[in-house]
């Protein structure tokens, strides 16, 4: 996808010009490798087909079957399993390319999407709190827990939201980079406190932005 796909965004990740007053504090996007890992699963479809292989093959042996045949199966799967991790990947990629979370003062924006961007808008008046889990990579997870009376639809928010949490999704910041930093300053941000501007940047994308509830 080429960065002329977003030629109508105001300022990359937003769908128009934020409102006088508001400021960007931070923007980035998640590392593709974390999404493949924790959100796909990359690792454990390569493990699947990597045992139901071993099995063909020493299956095929067992039954007596020559050498070649038990080899042609076990050669099969492992090319099964190169086309799913790689499809995998490359869906990993996409959503890493196509992501832009942005905090700024009064809210976090996610723009995502490979085919449809969607943009979801979430004040902070929205947001009752926000957590971190951090790996070893200094990559995290940050969830945010929405008000009781709000709900942002699972099948817009995928695959930026909470594992497991269907019935009341809960939206996350995926496999973001510098994940310390990012966490501290949303939930500066979130307490209402005064955060100096960040010029960082880590990473490479609907209609007007909605003013903060």
């Amino acid at each position: 996808m080429s960065g002329g796909d977003f030629d109508f965004e105001p300022e990359r990740g937003l769908p128009a010009k934020l409102p006088e007053g508001e400021r960007v504090l931070w923007k980035g996007a998640p590392e593709a490798m974390g999404l493949a890992v924790r959100v796909l699963h990359i690792r454990k479809v390569a493990v699947y087909f990597l045992a139901l292989a071993a099995w063909k093959g020493l299956s095929a042996q067992a039954a007596g079957l020559p050498l070649a045949e038990a080899a042609g199966r076990f050669g099969t799967m492992i090319s099964f399993g190169i086309l799913a991790t790689g499809i995998l990947g490359l869906i990993a990629w996409g959503y890493a390319r196509t992501t832009v979370y942005t905090i700024t003062d009064k809210r976090l924006v996610i723009r995502s999407g490979i085919a449809l961007p969607v943009t979801i808008n979430l004040p902070f008046t929205r947001i009752d709190g926000a957590s971190l889990r951090l790996f070893s990579d200094n990559t995290g997870d940050i969830p945010l827990t929405p008000n009781k009376a709000d709900r942002v639809p699972a099948v817009l928010l995928w695959p930026h939201m909470r594992p497991w949490r269907l019935k009341r999704p809960e939206p996350m910041l995926r496999s973001v980079p510098d994940a310390v930093h990012v966490a501290s300053l949303l939930t500066t941000a979130l307490k209402g406190q005064p955060v100096r501007m960040q010029q960082r940047e880590t990473a490479a994308a609907a209609p007007g932005l909605p003013q903060p509830a």
